[in-house]
């Protein structure tokens, strides 16, 4: 049998998944940002149409796994495994929106980076031979995140220099172990990393150790320099925690001259009042399968490593003063052969 892990935590996929079809939904914030063009739903009400914010993103999770699964093929097989989160208790945007699709299902939850742990997992699911076809799909919603992490909108309450603005979005891929697209080669899962930030309202500072981590285990296990790649993309960091992610390496000898971070590329940090960037499990999930997915089947890019990053903290855990855990999962992607 062929050893597919390397180092302590890579795994090498020796039958690489493809990624069949994506798709995203976005509110009206995120659209009127640099990257609305790439966006395939913006919707025109950030409500959309239903009684309650949690209804609105659970809606927005089943409209872009529907999209996603119309590119992937129209008549082709239903997924075998569908693995999808949120930011919400219990992931209830996630199971009541895969209650509608009917799909064996794997609810996650990984903070900010739950499309990175749901890529993960399917992509060595499909790897291992467990089935032909896999979703995943993940959303967060700026007034869902609000109520359940921060102070309800109704408060008004200041946001610090440091806060980051949670992304109305989801996004959704539907991966193959057969077809032509983009192809995961590598992923590397993450550890859960804590240097004692106990700032809610500074998630970048929390979460920029956890991507420090994960993205020197992934080179040292691959035995790659930062340059095999033509973007490094962080998740949901922002100004400050991209900024702290470079001290880190470089502190440990690497150097990023490649580096991106969704968090900085979804909204226009001058026009747009966002503080520190974006964030959000949507922000990573709509910037990915728009932006970074559209450059690499264009072949604006070949290699690419995608690392969303999540704050594993909740609001009971930060009203007793615990500090916040970080995490990130890597997913190392190639374009499309003949790009």
């Amino acid at each position: 049998m062929t050893e597919k892990k390397l180092g302590g935590q890579t795994a090498a996929l020796a039958c690489p998944p493809v990624l069949a079809g994506w798709a995203n939904v976005v509110g009206q914030k995120e659209g009127a940002g640099p990257l609305g063009p790439y966006f395939d739903v913006v919707a025109q009400d950030d409500s959309l149409g239903q009684p309650s914010w949690e209804r609105a993103e659970r809606l927005m999770q089943q409209q872009a796994l529907s999209l996603a699964l119309d590119r992937a093929g129209p008549g082709a097989p239903q997924p075998d495994w569908l693995f999808a989160g949120d930011l919400l208790n219990q992931c209830i945007g996630a199971s009541y929106a895969a209650r509608a699709h009917g799909l064996p299902y794997f609810g996650l939850y990984g903070a900010c980076s739950t499309l990175g742990e749901g890529l993960c997992l399917a992509a060595m699911t499909l790897d291992g031979g467990f089935g032909a076809r896999a979703g995943v799909v993940v959303s967060s919603h700026f007034c869902t995140a609000e109520r359940q992490y921060r102070t309800p909108l109704e408060y008004g309450g200041q946001r610090t220099p440091t806060a980051q603005w949670t992304a109305t979005a989801a996004g959704a891929v539907i991966l193959s172990r057969s077809g032509r697209g983009p192809k995961i080669t590598h992923v590397t899962v993450g550890r859960v990393i804590d240097l004692g930030v106990t700032d809610a309202n500074n998630m970048g500072a929390a979460m920029a150790p956890a991507a420090c981590d994960t993205i020197a285990a992934h080179l040292r296990d691959t035995g790659r320099s930062p340059g095999f790649y033509d973007l490094i993309v962080t998740g949901d960091l922002g100004r400050l925690g991209s900024q702290l992610l470079l001290e880190l390496l470089e502190r440990r000898g690497i150097v990023l001259e490649n580096h991106a971070d969704c968090g900085c590329l979804l909204f226009d940090q001058k026009s747009q009042d966002v503080h520190c960037g974006g964030s959000g499990c949507g922000c990573s999930a709509a910037v990915f399968t728009g932006y970074l997915l559209t450059g690499l089947t264009e072949g604006r890019w070949n290699n690419l490593l995608f690392c969303p990053t999540g704050a594993l903290h909740s609001p009971v855990a930060t009203a007793q003063g615990e500090s916040i855990p970080g995490i990130c999962h890597a997913v190392a992607l190639t374009a499309p052969e003949g790009v």
